[in-house]
């Protein structure tokens, strides 16, 4: 999604969006560390209710990748990247970012000095995570400069929305 965003929207326009990311994800640790993924893991139907609404939004997003026109037209349409809001909250429908939180507090934490070692992962995790999403909005930037073929750009956006969507529909067999 970020390399995506980063190639129709440029680094600058996309900085909110993994900033959004990197936010979520740590408030997203934080919580698990506190109990959150103990009662996720512990409840089937939410489990299944963050899972397909994920799954759902993940199609959507891919849809949206699909279809979107050219590197130019996000300037000058509708088409915006993602706020840091919105970023954000995408991590908790995000099945994918659940099931890292989980196990990475699960894996990591130490269970006789638990909220100072929670508060450890939480830091580490996104200290890491940060630069990692950023390195994915700046490959999209660059290859904004090489995809302003329309043609090019056209087939490269099916390509990301179908590796979106697919990754989506991984979720359900997992």
């Amino acid at each position: 999604m970020l390399l995506a965003s980063g190639m129709n929207f440029g680094l600058k326009r996309t900085m909110p969006h993994a900033l959004g990311v990197s936010i979520g994800f740590l408030v997203m640790l934080i919580a698990v560390g506190m109990g959150v993924g103990a009662l996720i893991k512990s409840s089937e139907i939410v489990y299944n209710i963050l899972k397909y609404l994920g799954i759902a939004y993940l199609l959507w997003l891919a849809w949206k990748t699909t279809i979107s026109r050219s590197v130019g037209s996000a300037k000058n349409s509708n088409e915006k990247p993602l706020t840091l809001l919105e970023a954000a909250l995408f991590q908790w429908v995000n099945p994918k970012a659940w099931m890292m939180a989980i196990s990475g507090m699960a894996l990591y934490t130490d269970s006789t000095n638990p909220y100072s070692s929670m508060l450890l992962v939480a830091v580490i995790f996104s200290l890491i995570n940060f630069p990692s999403v950023t390195i994915w909005a700046m490959f999209g930037s660059e290859l904004r400069e090489r995809l302003k073929n329309p043609n090019v750009l056209k087939k490269f956006n099916l390509i990301m929305g179908l590796l979106l969507a697919a990754s989506a529909i991984s979720v359900i067999f997992q």
